[in-house]
Formats: structure tokens, sequence, C-alpha cells
């Protein structure tokens, strides 16, 4: 298989989930064998997505070179990831890529409107000859063994009445645009409370995160939440959830943990032809598994 870049440029805008600053983003086609990178345009640097440039895994992935940073990089770097984008250059002009619906279906539906523009170098996989492993006081357990073609598959243990255990797998035979790029990020509710207490959530809203509400909220609580974020008619579903979104999937969280981890896994350096089992996956031990890859190739 060739190589293969986009036909035209991307452009996208909207609010950081975490820091709340508003972004600018254009994706743009990128020469053979220059891989995916990031630039701040607003400061000159060039950012390569790769692991070995990960500066801070709490709440998202952060990539950073020479005082630029970006932050929230694994849900777009999923996206090209998925479709099989083998280069692309992704100018921003601020710090961290906007959060649009929470998950990658913005970035996969404009530009697989377009198909992919093929090159001429054949695409070099990225291929192991031992297992590998990256794990971390949380229990939490990467497993990259050698494989003929890729294949991902986790188990997302939240600990959680609500959630239980959920169970999501990729591999050739799954269509990455339908079955997991529509999946959204979630957070607890008790947690949202917290953050939004400490002005951690300045750019959330509750139309790009899904809301699990573990433990009893009283309605006090959930007014002065739906305050916050204005809006009306808010309260806790059946199933657990508060009502501001429909869920894509039963197991659409466990699926966002396979879309982070098809896009923190990318910063290995390109695709892997190997099989990952992931166990209690997050952005700390997915980018540690990506610099262990990269540590085996050298």
């Amino acid at each position: 298989m060739n190589q293969k870049t986009l036909r035209k440029s991307y452009k996208f805008e909207g609010k950081g989930i975490h820091t709340g600053t508003y972004a600018h983003v254009t994706v743009n086609p990128a020469p053979e064998n220059s891989g995916l990178s990031f630039v701040r345009t607003d400061l000159g640097v060039s950012i390569p997505a790769l692991a070995e440039n990960v500066c801070n895994t709490a709440r998202c992935t952060t990539i950073g070179k020479d005082g630029a940073t970006v932050s929230t990089v694994e849900h777009l770097v999923s996206a090209l990831t998925g479709l099989g984008v083998d280069n692309a250059e992704i100018e921003i002009d601020n710090i961290e890529v906007p959060i649009l619906d929470g998950s990658a279906s913005y970035f996969v539906r404009d530009i697989l409107a377009d198909g992919l523009q093929e090159q001429q170098a054949e695409r070099i996989y990225i291929e192991i000859d031992s297992e590998l492993t990256a794990t971390n006081d949380h229990g939490s357990l990467i497993r990259i063994t050698p494989a003929d073609e890729f294949s991902y598959e986790l188990v997302a243990d939240f600990g959680s009445k609500v959630l239980g255990e959920q169970k999501s797998v990729w591999n050739p035979a799954i269509d990455y645009v339908s079955q997991i790029a529509p999946c959204r990020t979630f957070c607890f509710f008790h947690e949202l409370e917290y953050l939004v207490g400490h002005g951690l959530v300045k750019g959330g809203d509750m139309d790009n995160a899904i809301v699990v509400v573990e433990h009893p909220a009283s309605d006090e609580q959930i007014s002065r939440l739906a305050s916050f974020f204005g809006i009306d008619g808010i309260k806790v579903n059946e199933n657990g959830y508060l009502n501001n979104l429909e869920l894509h999937f039963p197991n659409e969280c466990g699926r966002h943990k396979m879309l982070d981890l098809i896009g923190d896994l990318r910063l290995s350096g390109g695709f892997l032809r190997a099989h990952v089992s992931a166990y209690k996956p997050g952005h700390t031990v997915n980018t540690e598994a990506a610099k262990v890859i990269r540590k085996h190739l050298k």
C-alpha cells in the first residue's frame, strides 16, 4: 500500500474543552515520509506528532517543543489514523485543538467527502519482533504483540456501576468512520462539579460530553450545573446518564477510549502492524506504550 495525504486543506475552529481558548485549525496535505506534525502558526514552531514530544497527559494528550505546546491532539490524530492518512501538517494558532462535538466525527466527515490523495512512496509499517508492554500504578496495561495486520482490543474498567466494564475492538473489518469516530468524550457528574467549581472546564458545554451520574445527585446540584452551562430541563435518565445527549452506542464510552487509544498510539510514528490489547487505557499509559515502541525501533 502506498502512503496517502489529503487532497486539499480543511479548516476547523472552536473552543478547547480544557482551556476554553478559541483556535483555528487547518489540516494540510504534506509530502511523503513527513508523517503528522502540528505547527503553532502564532509561534512559528513545528511539533512532530511523536511520543518523545509528549509533555503532559493530564485529562488529554499534550505535545510540545521549543516552548510551544498543543493540547488535546488525540481526537484529530485518531481521525487521521482511522482514515488512513500517512502525511499531514496541522496548523493551529492557539494552545488546544477544538473539542467540537467531543468526538472525531467533524474531522472524518469533511475529509472523507473528498477522499485521499495517494502518493508515490510505499507505506512503511511499524512492526515489532517481540512483545512490548506498558503499565502504571493504577493497574493499566497495554500489550503490543507482533502480527501480520493491525488489531486493537480494550477493556475499559471505570469502577463504575453505571458504566461497568466496556469492551471495544478495532481491526480492518471494523469501519472506523461509523463505529469509532462518532463516540464522544465523557466525564462523571461528580468530577464535572469539581472541575466547574475550580474553573477547569472552560470550554466544555452540554453538547460535547456524555455525563455519567455515578452517585446520587440532588436537584440543587443538577440545577447549579444546568445554570452554569445555560440550559434547562436537565435530569438523570434511567440508565444513569444526564439526558443532555443520547448515546450512539451502549458502549460509547468504551469506544471513545478506543478512539483515544488509536490517536495516542499513532505517536509511535506511523501505522502499527501489531496486535494491541489494552486494559484500563488512558492517555498516560497509552503514550508510554508509544514511547516503548519508539525505543524498541531505535
